[in-house]
């Protein structure tokens, strides 16, 4: 069990399938609400992230914490920025 919101920093992320994702490097916080509202994810895998880029995963996404992060949902690949059609 988490003692501190900080203890998810460092901790390897698997998709629902046992993919994995990356590891944690920081989290999104609402202040006001004092909650966490995602997880910043660095290095991410390239097969699941276009570029390796980092992404931001929000918590509701989350299935398990512990020795891992589990998540229930995850889309099949996350490409780049999508163009304007004019």
């Amino acid at each position: 069990m988490l003692q501190e919101a900080s203890e998810l920093i460092g901790r390897q992320c698997y998709t629902n399938m046992g993919i994995y994702l990356g590891n944690v490097t920081n989290l999104v916080i609402d202040v006001e609400g004092a909650k966490i509202n995602g997880i910043f994810i660095s290095d991410t895998n390239p097969l699941l992230v276009e570029g390796s880029r980092p992404i931001n995963v929000p918590y509701r996404w989350i299935s398990n914490v512990g020795d891992i992060i589990l998540l229930n949902y995850f889309p099949k690949h996350v490409g780049g920025k999508e163009k304007a059609i004019a």
